[in-house]
Parts: structure tokens; sequence; C-alpha cells
């Protein structure tokens, strides 16, 4: 088995924006101690090899050792290393189509939410509507649009009031399978914390049929979601097969002294058949950019490796 040859994941400035670059470093000369002779005395006569008869094909190479890795482990494995100079990150992703699911980082450990909450605070908003038995109201519909597809903090923060706020979002999240959300008691939205574990809780409650969310309203959201405005539609998509359209909503918070970012990003997106529901979140991320790249490359990574594990 070749062995692989390191990479690391830097940032490059181009265009005045970070991007990832792959650099593989440059091997060194191999140094150590000139061979000793072989004593003469004891050397063994080379075996002859035995004779092939006229006309026989040479064998043929045994079948390559399978690799017994689970998905779990091949995620991980294809993950180590990747952004460890650039804060920290966690993802999962799961395989819709296969079952197949697997983790990066613990599903419990916090990251501030930023704008991925949106997402969060519309399935409340329908799922109050629903119990209601009304639907959204024109206004309502307008603000959620402008929400998801902009990313507007203003109508975010009119939504986020009419569902009553944090307790009326934890009301909704014991339904939708979440745990409460983590937020000082005046703590604004976007500053409310979120696990990966949380997030896919999240995007099953939307895009699956277990959910207490109507097939009317899980559509809403995906209608929303898949029509982000250009310069958001950034993130796990990258995850997806080449020029498919994804379906996600991302964050991002400039945080910290000195200023660190935490940039997310959630979805789902369709790649070779299969539909794959992928969450990344992130902190300590030293530009907006260089958190694009970083869950841009993770998912990509991870799904690869989820991809061509075996069910």
């Amino acid at each position: 088995m070749k062995r692989r040859t390191p990479f690391f994941l830097l940032p490059v400035l181009v265009g005045g924006a970070l991007v990832a670059h792959l650099t593989t470093p440059t091997p060194g000369l191999a140094e150590g101690t000139p061979p000793r002779p072989l004593p003469t005395a004891t050397a063994a006569a080379p075996t002859a090899a035995a004779p092939t008869a006229p006309g026989t094909p040479p064998p043929r190479p045994g079948p390559a050792p399978a690799d017994t890795a689970t998905p779990e482990q091949a995620v991980r494995r294809a993950l180590d290393g990747l952004g460890a100079h650039h804060g920290r990150y966690a993802l999962a992703v799961e395989d819709l189509t296969s079952g197949r699911a697997a983790a990066y980082g613990a599903s419990t450990e916090t990251f501030t939410s930023a704008s991925i909450i949106k997402v969060d605070i519309l399935a409340a908003l329908l799922l109050q509507a629903q119990d209601r038995g009304v639907p959204l109201t024109s206004a309502q519909r307008r603000l959620a649009a402008a929400m998801i597809r902009f990313s507007d903090n203003d109508a975010a923060q009119e939504l986020w009031a009419g569902i009553g706020r944090r307790q009326g979002l934890d009301a909704a999240n014991a339904r939708l399978g979440l745990t409460p959300a983590h937020a000082g008691q005046r703590g604004p939205w976007g500053l409310t914390r979120t696990t990966v574990g949380d997030q896919m809780a999240l995007l099953k409650a939307v895009f699956t049929q277990n959910s207490p969310l109507t097939a009317a309203s899980r559509s809403y959201v995906r209608t929303l979601m898949g029509d982000i405005a250009a310069g958001q539609n950034w993130g796990v998509g990258a995850a997806g097969a080449p020029g498919a359209r994804p379906v996600l909503k991302n964050g991002w918070l400039p945080t910290g002294t000195p200023s660190l970012w935490a940039v997310n990003s959630i979805g789902l997106v369709e790649r070779a058949g299969h539909t794959l529901l992928v969450a990344v979140l992130t902190d300590g991320q030293p530009t907006r950019e260089a958190g694009t790249a970083l869950i841009e490359r993770a998912a990509a990574t991870a799904a690869e490796a989820l991809a061509v594990r075996t069910p």
C-alpha cells in the first residue's frame, strides 16, 4: 500500500480573500548509516525459480485486502488533521438513501449558532401555525423569505419575537427533537449555542417524514433554503454533485478578541443518486473566508469518504 503524502490546508490571499490551498511538503533526503557488507561465509545461494511451462500465463495477484473501516472510521480518518490550524470544527453527515451516517468531533460540543438558527426559528413559526390550524400570514411569509433567502437580521428579530423568543423556540425544539437552545436569559438569537447533533435533528425535522411538521410546512422550508441569494449559497453544497443546486442555510459571526469568526453551514445535497444531510459548525476562524473554505473542504471530504463505504 502506498503511503499517503501528508497535506496541509493553508489560507492563501487571492483577490482580497483567503481561500484554501493544498500544499505538499518537499520530502527531505533520507538519512542513515551505510549498509554493512553481507558475510560471505554464510551467505546462502539464491534459490532457483521453478520453471514455467511454455504458454502458461503468469499467476494473477490475489485480491487486495478489504477495507473494513466503518463509515464513522472512514470519515474520521479522512478528516484527521484538516483545519488543525484554523480553530475547531465539528461535522455530521447522514445518507438518507443508504442509512449510513458519520460524525467528526463531539456531537454535544457547542458552537455559536449565528444565522443557521433562522431555520429553527422558521420551523418553530410553522409548528405554531399548525397548532392554531392557520397558514402563515402574508407578512410572516415575507419576513420568512427575507430571513432565509437573504439572511435578513431584522426579519429574524421580528419572527423571533413572534414565536415567543427563547421560550417559544425551546417549546418547539422539544417536539422537533432538539435540546433546548443554550443562551443567556437576555442573549440574542444569534448567540444561542448549538451542536451538530441538534442540527442533524433539525435537518431531519424539516426534510424527512418523521417530523411534527406537515408535508406542506417541510416543502415551504425546502423551497426557501433551495433559493438562497447569490453570494450566500456557499458551504455544505460542496458535498453535492457538481452543478447540483444545494438546499442550505449558512451563518457567520465575528466573535472574540482579537476578532475571530464562527462560520456554520447546514443543508441537504444530492450526490450520485443519494440524498445527504450535512452540518458543519466552526469557530476560531481567522476570517469568514477561511471558515468557508474549511466547511467546503470538510463537507466534500466527508461525503466522499461516506460514499465509498459498503452498506
